[in-house]
């Protein structure tokens, strides 16, 4: 009965406005998986989609509805037998699952895992934060900031970074024009609402983020602030990760100084890079500090990715011969990470790409 009255009342509404755009959510849900696939995580890529298929998704079947009748859809998913004790399949929110993957999976980085797990750990704990958790990672290409933002998806969500409660942004990908800004900001403003109403806890990942308007950050800001809701929808339960290159060379200058003065790298602390690092993005060019995201405090952790080392590198190499289920050894561990390009030049310490390349780069190593 309760199916009816719902298919019921999205006929009705859909004589009103156009709930139905099903061309457009084919077209951004393909357009999603390839470019995370393809550009974000190295999978295998299809060709490139026109500029049509390019912008920001916007309104689907349920945008229209209020969240009273949300709550009675969620009932009827439940009853279909969709639903767990956690009251929703779709999230899972495993947090052993991320500390032990931010332990073994990701190399040369314990502050990232010290203060990530802190960070979602005590927002999940806490259902009544006063606002959404905003975090904003730092540093080099390849140091992992992508792939954080992976592993985070992969232990909240049932479907990881496929989950219909995530949702990934890259600057300059999906905001290219400055003239349409406005226009952009409705569509994001649309896709995170619309969001919301769907997923009881959502995360939202902005790659490239310094690129970003400021009047585009400015605009999803109220989503992200200290409100019990905005324009009836509640926020607190979303996850927004920021994920810039701002700071790379503080966070390499301050590893390089430990190195230099002897010290174990494991030994710097947040102490040694929060401060550097805020003023540095405060100071930054782009939309990113320019934004009153930034000046009304509104990230809860500044995150530094520091840079790797030659050791974190053959690991990295070894995960990703372990991923193909092939063996290797010593020897070709290091000749894997020989082929990297590592600064400063006299020294070769750190990688200049991180492990992003290792994937490709082990392919001239089989047999």
């Amino acid at each position: 009965m309760l199916l009816l009255w719902i298919l019921a009342a999205l006929c009705a509404s859909s004589a009103e406005a156009d709930f139905f755009p099903l061309d457009s959510i084919s077209n951004v849900s393909s357009y999603y998986f390839n470019y995370i696939y393809c550009n974000i995580w190295e999978g295998e890529c299809q060709p490139h989609q026109d500029d049509a298929a390019q912008q920001v998704p916007t309104r689907d079947l349920w945008a229209g509805f209020p969240q009273d009748y949300m709550s009675l859809v969620h009932q009827w998913y439940c009853s279909l037998g969709q639903c767990c004790d956690s009251g929703d399949c779709r999230v899972t929110n495993n947090i052993t699952g991320l500390a032990l993957d931010l332990r073994t999976r990701l190399h040369g980085q314990h502050l990232v895992q010290s203060v990530v797990l802190k960070a979602v750990q005590g927002f999940l704990s806490s259902p009544e934060s006063n606002k959404p958790l905003t975090l904003s990672f730092h540093g080099w290409s390849g140091t992992g900031k992508n792939y954080v933002a992976r592993i985070i998806a992969d232990n909240l969500y049932r479907d990881g970074v496929k989950s219909e409660c995530v949702r990934l942004f890259i600057a300059p990908f999906h905001f290219p024009h400055a003239r349409l800004v406005d226009t952009y900001k409705g569509q994001l403003r649309e896709s995170i609402r619309d969001l919301v109403l769907r997923c009881p806890q959502t995360l939202f990942i902005f790659d490239e983020a310094e690129k970003l308007h400021p009047g585009l950050i400015d605009a999803i800001k109220p989503f992200m602030d200290h409100y019990d809701n905005v324009d009836g929808v509640n926020y607190r339960r979303a996850l927004f990760l920021f994920l810039s290159n701002i700071g790379g060379a503080t966070i390499n200058d301050v590893a390089l100084d430990f190195w230099h003065s002897g010290q174990n790298r494991e030994d710097i602390g947040m102490e040694d890079l929060e401060h550097r690092l805020r003023a540095e993005t405060m100071e930054s060019h782009g939309g990113f500090a320019q934004s009153e995201l930034m000046s009304g405090h509104l990230i809860d952790f500044f995150v530094p990715f520091l840079p790797l080392e030659y050791r974190h590198v053959k690991l990295c190499a070894r995960d990703a011969f372990t991923a193909r289920g092939l063996q290797t050894d010593e020897a070709t561990l290091d000749e894997v990470a020989k082929a990297m390009l590592y600064v400063p030049k006299e020294e070769r310490l750190f990688s200049a790409q991180g492990c992003k390349s290792i994937p490709q780069r082990i392919n001239f190593f089989l047999p």
